[in-house]
């Protein structure tokens, strides 16, 4: 398969790492599996893992290849094999904090022009979490795209728009059922050749079936929404990228039961960018919009311009990030520490 069809641009091109070695070649990860990989490359697919010095190099679990990746490989000629021995620098990512009491780094995918951020159109509809994605969207370097699934489920679409509108201030929102084939003519737009889109949200929201509809072939499992409480069950189990035949390419996810953030200070500016501009008319500049006299925030809010629960959220995520930024203090030290005694082995050993 050609490179240009698998998403190769300027950007890789630039950073592409040359070797002498006649059966080394670039290819992108296509799945992920208990540290083996399906590596598409212009030869074709090889089952692929990581060399042995590029483990012993490796100092965070960020530096692992990750799908949507490009990787240098030497081909094990014969063998449908190859060896991973660099990871091409990234474009784009979309990162969270990795679940559980560990800080650290997860890529959820890489490498990806457009994220679809896929909510669903009945009672799991969630603005709070929505927040959140756009959060971590816009720092991901990819474009933000909001697409609210299910339409047919819904009894006021147009309300629902308008609560996602206060939230996703310029980014397109598609409304879509694939049941009753509405709206999907538009989304093919975003899919051109060598261009990727991501799609991302929580379980049940409506992404593999998208995913279906895209390939055109039923390759995603499928379940259907529970009657208890109206939520779509977790069908999904890894993430995996797919080249469409009209060109572009999809990559699914798992649902996310939690997104917790890391690292998106400027995306975090650009998804509460009205709360940031109120607070630039605040007459402290230090104000923390508790209390203070002429503070913009709290005069917007009882006014009724923003809405409480959103200045809420603001708050709370940035005491999140504060956080975050304080054990990733520790984690650098503790990282830097490791890497330290990696080089006194080396060196012990060649003394020897």
């Amino acid at each position: 398969m050609n490179k240009i069809d698998l998403g190769w641009n300027d950007f890789l091109q630039q950073h592409l790492i040359r070797t002498d070695n006649e059966n080394s070649l670039v290819g992108r990860v296509m799945l992920e599996h208990k540290r083996l990989y399906r590596v598409m490359t212009e030869k074709g697919e090889l089952l692929s893992e990581i060399s042995g010095k590029y483990r012993f190099e490796v100092e965070s679990r960020e530096e692992f290849p990750t799908v949507g990746d490009w990787v240098v490989l030497t081909e094990r000629v014969g063998e449908g094999k190859a060896i991973i021995n660099a990871v091409l620098p990234r474009y784009s990512k979309f990162s969270r904090k990795n679940a559980g009491t560990t800080t650290e780094e997860q890529i959820v995918a890489a490498n990806v022009d457009t994220v679809f951020l896929v909510q669903s159109l009945n009672h799991d509809l969630n603005v709070r979490r929505l927040e959140r994605y756009l959060i971590s969207a816009w720092e991901s370097g990819s474009n933000p795209v909001v697409i609210l699934t299910k339409a047919d489920l819904c009894n006021d679409i147009g309300n629902a728009v308008a609560e996602i509108e206060t939230v996703a201030f310029g980014v397109p929102i598609h409304v879509v059922s694939v049941k009753e084939r509405i709206g999907l003519e538009v989304l093919q737009h975003y899919f051109q050749r060598g261009k990727t889109v991501a799609l991302l949200g929580s379980s049940g929201a409506g992404k593999s079936t998208l995913t279906n509809y895209l390939l055109d072939e039923e390759k995603m499992v499928i379940k259907g929404i529970r009657e208890d409480d109206d939520k779509g069950r977790h069908t999904t189990t890894y993430r995996e990228l797919h080249v469409l035949t009209d060109g572009g390419l999809v990559l699914d996810t798992p649902g996310m039961r939690e997104l917790q953030l890391w690292e998106v200070e400027s995306g975090l500016q650009s998804s509460f960018q009205d709360i940031e501009e109120l607070a630039e008319a605040c007459k402290f500049r230090d104000c923390r919009h508790n209390g203070e006299p002429n503070c913009a925030v709290r005069e917007a809010i009882q006014e009724g311009k923003l809405d409480l629960s959103r200045f809420q959220s603001y708050v709370k995520l940035q005491r999140e990030l504060a956080y975050l930024e304080r054990k990733n203090d520790k984690r650098a030290q503790s990282v830097e520490k490791d890497k330290w005694k990696k080089v006194h082995k080396t060196v012990n050993r060649s003394k020897k």
